[in-house]
């Protein structure tokens, strides 16, 4: 792959990635209701899940999925009920203790373990059905068909992925810093009803996607 090309589609990704999404507003919404910690257990799964997501894209689904309406409805309904579901869940949680610290342990500040942001956070990631077939429009345009496409599409795989985490490092960074500045009496219960209003919010955008 020419290195032009490949930092072409390392621009457009960046780009494209910076716009917040249901994986951003998952990974934000954690953050201001459970604290910095929980970015750590959410971040890992959002990486696994955009490499998922892609890796069943290049190898085939995304195509069935952009001329199958029934499977490509089937799997957006059941992304946006997860979200929809954990934004529910989050909005009748009690809010953190302002003093309990982020990053003690594998536990983030409600209690949640990392295995369950963890998996939280790929599923809502792996099951964006607007992201799959957006890889299979999106990728090839950067393949040169004359030559081995497996190295080329490593490359892109691996590009895309650490762009994309680089990306959720960053907004969880911003929203734990503004997190920090913010905590006072009573703002807890209302980021705990802003975060899970940004997860219903990224379902119902969710279920409005077009094929």
């Amino acid at each position: 792959m020419e290195f032009e090309v490949w930092l072409a589609f390392a621009v457009a990704t960046a780009v494209l990635v910076a716009i917040p999404g249901p994986t951003v507003m998952l990974v934000v919404s954690y953050v201001l209701s459970l604290g910095r910690g929980s970015a750590w257990a959410t971040i890992p799964g959002v990486a696994l899940g955009d490499f998922t997501a892609m890796t069943a894209s290049l190898a085939g689904a995304g195509a069935i999925m952009a001329t199958s309406a029934i499977l490509f409805s089937t799997v957006k309904f059941a992304g946006a009920i997860y979200l929809i579901w954990l934004g529910i869940k989050l909005w009748r949680s009690a809010p953190p203790l302002a003093d309990l610290p982020a990053e003690s342990s594998n536990e983030n500040d409600a209690g949640q373990s990392f295995k369950s942001l963890f998996w939280k956070a790929y599923i809502v990631t792996a099951l964006n059905p607007k992201g799959m077939v957006f890889f299979v429009a999106f990728v090839p345009q950067f393949v040169n068909q004359s030559a081995p496409v497996m190295p080329q599409f490593v490359i892109l795989v691996i590009t895309f992925v650490v762009l994309a985490t680089i990306n959720v490092v960053l907004w969880s960074q911003l929203t734990g810093s503004l997190r920090r500045y913010l905590e006072r009496p009573g703002f807890l219960q209302w980021v705990n009803r802003t975060g899970a209003t940004f997860l219903v919010g990224a379902g119902l955008i969710t279920a409005t996607i077009k094929q």
